[in-house]
């Protein structure tokens, strides 16, 4: 089993940290901002000094090609993302990243040469934190956003994906699609409790949950606070108030696979002393199994229309996302598997619940996803933290697993 370098990859990852760092030990890189073009500049630089071919696609994906000994073999792609929330973590995503990248300077440690070609991936914003959708640029990538479609995306502020693409710098031509890559291979953090809670360095990832996003306008009355009997009103606020109790209500008789969450809330034209006449709110609707999904949305549907009838509102609910639940293929979840018992690792299979590039990758070519466990769980949050030897584990894993599929009839050192 080959070994990566744990010193050398937490070095990495602490030095990419720096790039937009918060004062509470977090890091702020917004995708196509000057900290992540900062960042991507840094990696590229770590990539050409491995030895890589460096390019980056027309939505900002950003490639390195380490060739193998079969000029037509399609690459194995690993990799995962460089942005960040406004408020994230040192590890999501950019251990993915840079996890790959420690694959490829232990292979040049050691000599190894692959048949297939080895690509290291840094999706362009993965977050979806200041461009919506999430995983826009593997979605592009996969065919399932279309180009232009993306490239006219607008930020808050209403910078559209290609301005920030040529202001950043970060736009390019490659034009490699998933149908020339073999498979995909992600490392990343659990971004939740179950790993550290059941003491397992290793998450086998069997696929990716069903996830629905909802966005929800309560319509009522806006009036005078202090002039409008309680029995004459209709506060859009107290009834989104019942709604979000009744959320709660739904996620229990779902439990313990169906999440939800009320992640945005919008009072428009608010004022201390006026009933609120309108309440824009988002929901997020998570579970492993797609018909218990569509049930989900069903009593939420159900429950906000009732909600808002018997208050004399009106309630309209709009589907901004839906993405299905997708299984991982069996063959790549099986090398995974086999290199943590190949170093006698405790590990156990698990179904992500977040979203993530592996999962529009594993609609179209053979993929699997690396877990390892953070501190208390916590992510999207400047506390999260990941162990030094976790994050060895899992690189280890994840070089075993991408040779087991690149390399045919070499010799690899112990």
């Amino acid at each position: 089993m080959l070994k990566i370098d744990g010193p050398r990859l937490w070095a990495t990852l602490t030095e990419m940290a720096k790039i937009g760092a918060t004062p509470k030990g977090g890091v702020r890189r917004l995708a196509l901002t000057e900290e992540d073009r900062r960042g991507r500049e840094l990696f590229a630089t770590w990539c050409s000094e491995a030895g890589m071919t460096v390019r980056t696609d027309e939505v900002g994906n950003l490639f390195a090609r380490r060739d193998g000994s079969n000029a037509k073999a399609k690459p194995v792609l690993i990799g995962s993302h460089l942005d960040t929330q406004p408020e994230g973590g040192r590890f999501d995503g950019v251990y993915g990243v840079l996890a790959a990248l420690e694959v490829v300077r232990t292979l040049n440690d050691h000599g190894v040469v692959t048949e297939k070609p080895i690509e290291i991936v840094s999706w362009t914003n993965e977050e979806g934190a200041r461009f919506t959708p999430a995983m826009l640029g593997s979605a592009v990538f996969v065919g399932a956003t279309p180009l232009e479609t993306a490239l006219q995306t607008k930020d808050a502020d209403g910078v559209t994906l290609r301005e920030a693409l040529n202001e950043s710098g970060c736009a390019g031509t490659r034009g490699l699609g998933v149908e020339n890559v073999d498979s995909y291979f992600e490392a990343h953090i659990e971004q939740g409790p179950i790993l550290e809670s059941h003491g397992n360095p290793i998450g086998v990832v069997t696929g990716g949950q069903a996830i629905r996003w909802l966005d929800v306008e309560v319509t009522g009355v806006a009036a005078h606070a202090g002039t409008t009997p309680m029995p004459y009103r209709k506060d859009a606020l107290f009834a989104s108030a019942a709604m979000a109790l009744e959320l709660e209500a739904i996620a229990q008789r779902f439990a313990p696979l169906g999440l939800v969450t009320i992640g945005q809330v919008d009072v428009p034209n608010s004022s201390r002393n006026t009933i609120a006449g309108r309440v824009a709110f988002t929901v997020d609707l998570r579970h492993p199994d797609d018909k218990k999904i569509d049930a989900m949305e069903h009593e939420v549907r159900t429950a906000f229309g009732k909600i808002a009838g018997d208050r004399g509102l009106e309630a309209a609910i709009a589907t901004y996302w839906k993405s299905p639940a997708t299984p991982f293929d069996s063959a790549c979840v099986d090398l995974v598997e086999e290199a943590a018992e190949g170093f006698g690792y405790a590990y156990e299979r698990i179904v992500s619940g977040a979203g993530h590039d592996a999962i529009h990758l594993a609609r179209h070519v053979p993929t699997a996803m690396v877990f390892i466990p953070c501190v208390d769980g916590l992510s999207h949050n400047e506390a999260e933290d990941a162990l030094p030897e976790d994050v060895t584990c899992g690189a280890n894993v994840l070089i075993n697993a991408v040779l087991a599929r690149a390399v045919i009839g070499s010799t690899v050192d112990a």
